[in-house]
């Protein structure tokens, strides 16, 4: 099954039955309310599928696979056996459970793959680099074009890659337009486009850059015929596509075509430049993708060696965190099943250090996407495991480099936060800052924001937004607190890394609410803890604790910069939230005046029409479907009413 679709026929297994997956696509919330953690551990069902853990917020700590859900999950919680430090920590914060069964060990590796890359868990293996690794794509259209693209769309285009070197990348594609007339403009050509002559031929016609395909100069036959020409070299196999021009060029001048004939010589001693640039890494002119892996530490380092017709054509890497206590084979497995989770060019062997667990579960996976045999070898003796240990080599050094990088970055400090740490008198740089803003309106949908700056750049995935709770009305200082406390009371607890500079947006009064949570928790006492700063927005004045004038910093210094640029960070993300929960409402406002349409009837009406304009203008047969007929009815001459103009 594709994997686009793959994900729309997976079940949410019905804890309160060992029958089995329904008959049909079913999807059943059970709440941590309805059943314990302890009830679903004892109605497992012994079927394949994928099973997250959860904390008490909900969020998700680890996702995994079983071929046995039912033996596999209650693993986890025998006394006798312990996985190590890092899985007994996230089991005992786990509270809650959710499975999702498929129909076979493949479905769940797949779906194992896409949540992990999805989610990001916390106890899982982390792929560090968390960029959309970019693509070379040949576009579906009757005139493709091919550029560079870091967003994956299945419409029958297809993608080679990723590239985790973009360096290589630009090269190939650099040499792929002095070969070959590509088109480089992003109009939409067709025959009626061509007909109409909506398009005229630009310079790259005239200077024979490109053939000019969109005023019909070039068939579409002969234009394609040189795409899939360029596909070919995408996947390595110039030395074969070599040989196919040669004999094409050897025909053309038999048949006294000798211009075409001229053509084809010049791409053909091209490409023989290029293909003799390729480094013969094996003797045996196939397709293989080898595999490498070093670690150390909580840190490891995958690199794949990309070999084709024999030669090699790239080299790819990826970091990861999150190790420690995983076996060598285990980090292995999850960098393959990444790779291949979005690679399109799967050959028919692989080369892996070592055996892994689920082997012949990822051969089979491997097969049905590459249509033929593919299979995992770990060879042990001879070239093929000189190549092996090679690319291990690479890993190794590429790791290596890594951490000589990290020493360095961890003894430089940006200019903007050493001026910050001297215009506000702090004991050490704030490497480290969290700054926290409160928005609404007149105290409706209040919210809190909290954003995070490392090193003066922002880290987004340790962005938090809060909805206030225990606040009415418009009270700013009440809802400091609030964020204040829900945040550091949860980092205590869970020993979190702590700040090094606290700032909140406001004066004195946001100050002085934040300062108190903080000393209750313990973080702040009279002069010491952490520090802690108010912002103020009118004059930009920065208030700190135990003094009632506003500090004075020069209003030319980076580190104040620096400050208005959290502050006014932190304030664009909490009015974004803001924003997105007040529209939620207003639109579900009035669906909700209407009889029977209570918020879950409203919710899916909005998701299935998309808006309140959407439910207004469909037919009561639409409406029918998803809501009865009675209600429906209801609908209609509500929206019905809403129309008739008022008389005197």
């Amino acid at each position: 099954m594709p994997i686009d679709n793959l994900l729309h026929f997976f079940y949410l297994y019905d804890m309160n039955t060992q029958d089995g997956p329904p008959a049909q696509e079913t999807r059943i919330s059970v709440t941590q309310e309805e059943i314990s953690l302890g009830d679903k551990l004892e109605t497992l069902p012994a079927v394949p599928g994928v099973y997250q853990f959860k904390n008490a917020d909900g969020r998700v700590l680890y996702v995994g696979k079983a071929v046995n859900l039912r033996s596999r999950v209650r693993q986890y919680f025998q006394r006798s056996r312990s996985a190590g430090p890092r899985i007994d920590a996230m089991v005992a914060r786990a509270t809650d459970l959710e499975i999702i069964v498929t129909s076979s060990e493949v479905e769940a590796l797949i779906l194992e793959a896409t949540l992990i890359k999805k989610l990001k868990p916390r106890y899982n293996v982390d792929l560090k680099d968390d960029k959309t690794f970019p693509f070379i794509v040949i576009t579906n259209e009757p005139f493709p074009r091919v550029f560079v693209t870091r967003r994956v769309i299945r419409d029958g285009s297809r993608y080679f890659g990723p590239f985790t070197d973009v360096k290589p990348m630009r090269a190939s594609l650099k040499m792929i337009r002095e070969i070959f007339k590509v088109r480089s403009c992003n109009f939409r050509i067709d025959d009626e486009s061509i007909r109409n002559r909506k398009i005229r031929v630009c310079l790259d016609y005239h200077i024979k850059k490109c053939e000019g395909p969109c005023e019909g100069i070039v068939s579409a036959e002969h234009y394609n015929g040189m795409i899939n020409e360029v596909a070919l070299v995408l996947k390595g196999k110039t030395a074969s596509l070599v040989d196919a021009l040669q004999a094409q060029m050897e025909r053309a001048a038999g048949d006294l075509r000798f211009e075409e004939a001229a053509s084809l010589r010049d791409k053909v001693r091209q490409l023989s430049v290029y293909n003799e640039r390729q480094k013969v890494v094996d003797a045996e002119a196939i397709d293989r993708d080898i595999f490498g892996i070093a670690r150390e530490q909580d840190d490891a380092c995958g690199v794949l060696f990309k070999v084709r017709d024999g030669k090699f054509v790239g080299r790819q890497h990826v970091y990861m965190s999150g190790v420690e206590q995983r076996e060598y084979r285990e980090v292995l497995q999850h960098f393959i099943e990444r790779y291949y989770l979005e690679a399109e060019d799967i050959p028919g062997e692989v080369f892996i250090p070592e055996e892994i667990d689920d082997g012949p579960t990822i051969e089979e996976w491997l097969t049905g996407r590459a249509d033929r045999n593919v299979k995992l070898i770990a060879p042990k003796i001879g070239e093929k495991a000189k190549l092996v240990a090679m690319c291990q080599s690479n890993a190794k050094y590429l790791l290596d480099e890594l951490s000589l990088q990290r020493l360095k970055r961890k003894d430089f400090v940006p200019h903007a936060v050493k001026a910050l740490e001297r215009d506000l008198r702090l004991g050490a740089a704030p490497r480290r800052i969290e700054c926290f803003d409160i928005s609404n309106i007149q105290g409706t949908d209040s919210v809190g924001s909290m954003v995070v700056f490392v090193d003066g750049k922002p880290k987004k995935s340790e962005y938090r937004k809060y909805k206030i709770q225990s606040v009415e009305g418009p009270d700013d200082f009440a809802s400091m607190r609030e964020v204040i406390d829900r945040r550091y009371s949860k980092l205590v607890e869970e020993q979190g890394r702590l700040p090094d500079l606290i700032v909140v947006d406001g004066g004195k009064g946001q100050l002085s609410s934040a300062l108190e949570v903080l000393q209750r928790l313990g973080l702040r006492g009279q002069s010491e803890g952490i520090p802690i700063i108010g912002l103020a927005k009118r004059l930009e004045e920065i208030f700190v604790p135990g003094s009632p004038d506003p500090q004075s910093v020069p209003r030319t210094s980076s580190g104040l910069k620096l400050l208005q640029q959290i502050r006014d960070e932190a304030h664009r993300f909490a009015v974004t939230y803001h924003r997105t929960l007040r529209k939620k409402r207003t639109l579900q406002t009035e669906l909700d005046l209407i009889k029977g349409v209570g918020k879950k009837r409203a919710r899916e009406l909005l998701e299935a029409f998309g808006s309140v304009q959407g439910v207004k203008f469909a037919t009561e047969e639409q409406l029918a479907e998803l809501v009865g007929e009675k209600v429906a009815g209801r609908i209609k001459d509500y929206f019905h009413e809403e129309e008739e103009p008022e008389t005197g």
